[in-house]
């Protein structure tokens, strides 16, 4: 039997919590496939591109019956399941799950992305359902100090993580002022700055020639080539992808703003021979049904290509932006330029790119190097002279 991975992840989703299940999809004679299928109240979630159950403890244990052959991924389940069995009124009281149905409601009324929305949404029902048992008009700024250390340190979540949920938290507060908690004292906790991950062209190269898969070799090549963020990808449509004036127009990308890149010319043959393979309808990459791709496939495969290309830093689709940004600078392109193709709102987040490239760097001579070089020059030691003693 081939082996197959499966990973279930709780996620907030059509005003419950639901168990997505992820798996990579190669059509519907995947013996998975059919197993998904045959879960009792499964549904697919276009926008995911995933099917997913109701979270419930009988649902877990379902699934793990479905699948008791694979391997499955369930960490992201633990911390949940161990709180209903602490406290089994864990789940929303129902003035609370309409309060915050009614906060779903508000945000999509501001016009905010659905990935927020649902990100929003959840972290905001997490820290409701931490305090079931008290009044939403009882809960206080130290409140929130208690649940950040008590969730949040322990899980050990990312910093990033924690400012999405004092962001989520201020917006609620404007959506219900009715609470103890005052917006303004709450704190994002300084963000990390943590130069990006890069990978030499060398590696980009190698990485696209192991992988064997037409379509996973276009997948990568186009994330490089235009410097995609994934959401971009997985949105991609074809009419938007002019090959004969080398143009691809992203729509609506971060911050609702549409740009150009460029496609470059290396590409465009390994381009038509995908087309014309795999003979995509709506999407530039399609899943199930020619619906989107899903970005877990992409992750799972871009994993696989680096292990056979032997690099052992951890790379993800964001990496390759990050590579396309870097080789750009150290080509001698324009920040102005490299801000513009990478649809940054500001100049200050493509500034990091400096602190990577190495164009400037190798042009910095060491003080060890000069040192070397004036001791040799000089007139009293005429031998050439190293420091390796081989």
């Amino acid at each position: 039997m081939e082996h197959y991975h499966i990973t279930l992840r709780r996620k907030y989703h059509r005003k419950a919590d639901q168990i997505f299940i992820y798996f990579e999809y190669n059509g519907k004679d995947h013996p998975i496939y059919n197993l998904v299928r045959s879960l009792p109240n499964r549904k697919w979630s276009a926008n995911q591109q995933c099917w997913y159950v109701e979270f419930s403890e009988a649902a877990i244990n379902t699934i793990h019956d479905t699948f008791k052959a694979y391997t499955i991924d369930d960490r992201d389940l633990r911390y949940t399941i161990a709180k209903r069995h602490q406290n089994n009124a864990y789940l929303l009281s129902q003035t609370q799950q309409h309060v915050i149905d009614a906060f779903s409601k508000y945000l999509n009324g501001k016009r905010y992305s659905d990935s927020t929305i649902e990100t929003y949404t959840f972290l905001v029902a997490d820290f409701i359902g931490y305090y079931h048992k008290s009044a939403l008009e009882d809960l206080t700024n130290r409140s929130v100090e208690l649940y950040i250390e008590d969730v949040y340190i322990k899980r050990k979540y990312s910093i990033s993580k924690q400012r999405q949920f004092i962001s989520a938290l201020k917006v609620f507060n404007v959506f219900y002022p009715e609470t103890g908690i005052d917006a303004v004292e709450l704190v994002r906790p300084q963000k990390s700055r943590r130069l990006p991950s890069v990978l030499s062209k060398q590696e980009i190269i190698h990485l696209i020639r192991v992988t064997t898969n037409l379509k996973h070799r276009a997948i990568i090549a186009m994330i490089y080539s235009c410097g995609f963020r994934i959401s971009e990808l997985i949105n991609l449509e074809l009419k938007d992808i002019d090959i004969d004036r080398r143009q691809i127009l992203i729509r609506n990308a971060k911050g609702r703003k549409d740009r150009y890149v460029i496609i470059a010319e290396s590409f465009i043959p390994l381009l038509k021979n995908y087309l014309g393979s795999y003979m995509p309808e709506v999407y530039f990459v399609e899943g199930l049904s020619n619906a989107k791709y899903n970005s877990g496939s992409v992750r799972k495969f871009l994993k696989a290509s680096c292990r056979r290309a032997g690099i052992v830093k951890r790379v993800t689709p964001h990496t390759l932006r990050h590579s396309y940004a870097t080789h750009l600078l150290e080509n001698g392109i324009d920040l102005r330029y490299i801000q513009e193709l990478l649809g940054h709102a500001r100049p200050e987040t493509t500034m990091i790119y400096t602190h990577v490239a190495k164009k400037d760097l190798l042009m910095i001579k060491s003080p060890l190097d000069i040192a070397v070089k004036q001791f040799m020059a000089s007139e009293e030691h005429y031998q050439k002279v190293s420091i390796s003693r081989t």
